[in-house]
Parts: structure tokens; C-alpha cells; sequence
């Protein structure tokens, strides 16, 4: 069943992307944000809200709606939050940062969820696949809704970490290919400024992935009347895909860190070895240069002059000369 009023409703007011009424698991209705306080207080009633990027306005009204802290409204208006999951009385707001692929560039952004007895809003910033997926799957399923708001905060919280995954993936299938690069050959700048961007990435990541660790170990130990206890296992479950992606991150920024190593080594060795035959070359060419700079100072008595063979000597010197040089330096894997 389709609700031609929510695609109104989203259209007509900004930053509203859906603004729905649930029962038993079904949607019942899709409402305007100012009637939402009055269908969260209905028994059995669950309101769930989408926004991005809202105005100040907007929040205003949910404020009112819902009895929201100010304190939440101010940090929901804007990104650049550190995730954390904050109490205000029976109400919980979380922040937590997303990521997804925008022209094979990380691009991260944030998503804000107020929580509290019937109602979820949820507050997306900056880069963020919209949550429109993750309210198909829970009505296609409506024995999971029926578990209230505290389902709906697991499924959008399980939808950010699963596409972690994505990033994740991408990253390692470029770290893959550099790293058997660095073993054949010299990086080139393009590759060296690839990897830099590889790690500033991977830093960025971690840094979003990291406190959601604290935040889903606390929603699941924390103690809130409207949060069953039979769904406190999946958000265990949350956890345990946030500390896989965790892990993951961390084996990445080593095996990272490890070619951008393998790299420099492998530049130096370049280095080491071209200043090596050039030394080489230096050295051998250096005894032809210094006996034509002694025959070359033009001395009246200089008795080798006078000899028949003396030309012939001499070149046959410096080949002999240069001829065991090079061998010598051959040998010890100089040239």
C-alpha cells in the first residue's frame, strides 16, 4: 500500500523527507510534523520522522512537538558532532557519522536520532544514503515493527554500519593494487598522493567508527522503560559488526602504512643503486681524465713523448686499468 500524502508532505514542507504514524507494526498514516506530539502520545503509536539538513524553524517545532532538550536541538542543527549517545530525562539523542563513496572520494557525514516513548526522528547532515531503504524493510516486516521506536533506532543504527562495509571494501581493493606495485616498482606521485589520501581516509574513518563502539555498548546496557531488554541482543549484534569494522579499519591502516613504508624503502633502494653505478662510472672514468690531464700539461721533458710505442702503451694502460675496474665493480653488483 502506497501514502501519496507523505510525498506532499515532504515536498511541501523543506527538510522533511517522510513523517509517519505507526500501529501494530503498519503504517497507519503520514502526518504533518505539527500534529506529531498528539499521535506519539496515542497507546500503541509510534511516530517516525525523517529530516535533512533542517532549519532551525523545523527543530523548533519538534521541540514543541516532542518536548525536546534544547541542548539536542542545538547540536541537531548542525554536523561536525562527535557520536555519543546523550540521556535527557526518558528521551535519548545519538550522533552518529556515516560514510559512502562519491566518485571513488570517502565522503562522510552525520546523522542525528532523537528517541523517545512514541516517537523516532531521525536528522541527516552532509553525505548519508537515505534511510528511505531502512523504512521499506521495517514495514515489509511488520512483526519487527511492532517492537516500537527501540527497533527502528536498531535498524537505521545496523544501516549505518553495514555501509561502512562499502567503503571499506573499496579501500582495500586500492590498497591491494598499490601494495603489488611497491613490490615491482617505484610509486609514482600520483600513486604516493593516493596513498597519503588513502590514510587520511582511513584516519577519518576510524575516527567515525570508533565512539560508535561506546555508543552501541551503551545502548545496550542502558536503562530506559521504553527500551525492551529482548532488543538489547541486537544491538549487541551492532556492536559486534561496529568492532568487525573496527578491526578491519586497523588492518587496513597497517597494511597501509606498511606499503607507503615499502615504498620509500623501495625509492631509496632505487636511489642507493643508481648512485651506486654512477660512483662506478665515476671512478672508471676518472683514470682515462687523469693520465690525459698529466700527458695534457704540455711539459718539454716529458720522456714518454719520445717513445715509438708510447701512444700504444698508454691506451692499452687505460683499458687494462678500466677493463678490471669494471669487472671488479660488476662483480660486486655495482654496474
Amino acid at each position: 500500500m502506497t501514502f501519496p500524502l507523505s510525498a506532499a508532505i515532504a515536498g511541501n514542507v523543506p527538510g522533511v523527507v517522510a513523517s509517519s504514524v505507526y500501529a501494530n507494526g503498519r503504517r497507519v498514516a503520514d502526518i504533518p510534523v505539527e500534529e506529531a506530539g498528539v499521535w506519539a502520545q496515542k497507546p500503541g503509536h509510534v511516530v517516525w520522522i525523517g529530516l535533512f539538513e533542517p532549519s532551525l524553524e523545523l527543530l523548533e517545532k519538534l521541540r514543541a512537538q516532542f518536548d525536546l532538550h534544547p541542548l539536542a536541538i542545538e547540536d541537531a542543527l548542525k554536523s561536525h558532532q562527535h557520536p555519543k549517545v546523550e540521556q535527557y530525562g526518558e528521551a535519548l539523542f545519538i550522533v552518529a557519522r556515516t560514510a559512502q563513496l562519491v566518485d571513488q572520494t570517502v565522503a562522510f557525514g552525520e546523522t542525528h536520532i532523537f528517541l523517545g516513548k512514541g516517537y523516532v526522528v531521525s536528522v541527516r547532515h552532509g553525505a548519508s544514503t537515505s534511510y528511505a531503504a531502512v523504512r521499506e524493510r521495517c514495514e515489509a516486516c511488520p512483526a519487527n515493527l511492532t517492537r516500537g521506536e527501540d527497533y527502528i533506532l536498531y535498524a537505521i543504527l545496523d544501516f549505518i554500519v553495514d555501509n561502512y562495509r562499502p567503503v571499506i571494501e573499496s579501500i582495500l581493493s586500492e590498497i591491494d593494487e598499490l601494495e603489488d606495485g611497491v613490490l615491482h616498482r617505484m610509486l609514482t606521485r600520483a600513486e604516493f598522493e593516493r596513498l597519503y589520501k588513502l590514510r587520511r581516509d582511513l584516519l577519518r574513518l576510524r575516527r567515525a567508527v570508533g565512539p560508535l563502539v561506546d555508543v552501541c555498548h551503551r545502548l545496550e546496557h542502558i536503562d530506559i522503560l521504553f527500551i525492551d531488554d529482548e532488543m538489547k541482543p541486537l544491538f549487541r549484534d551492532v556492536l559486534d559488526h561496529v568492532k568487525r569494522a573496527e578491526e578491519d579499519i586497523d588492518s587496513l591502516r597497517e597494511v597501509l602504512a606498511f606499503a607507503f613504508e615499502a615504498s620509500l624503502m623501495s625509492g631509496q633502494s632505487q636511489q642507493t643503486e643508481i648512485t651506486r653505478r654512477l660512483a662506478a662510472w665515476a671512478a672508471i672514468l676518472a683514470v682515462p681524465t687523469a693520465i690525459a690531464g698529466i700527458y695534457g700539461m704540455n711539459f718539454e721533458h716529458m720522456p714518454e713523448l719520445k717513445w715509438t710505442y708510447g701512444y700504444y702503451v698508454v691506451i692499452g694502460g687505460i683499458a687494462a686499468i678500466c677493463g678490471y675496474m669494471y669487472f671488479r665493480f660488476r662483480r660486486n653488483g655495482w654496474l
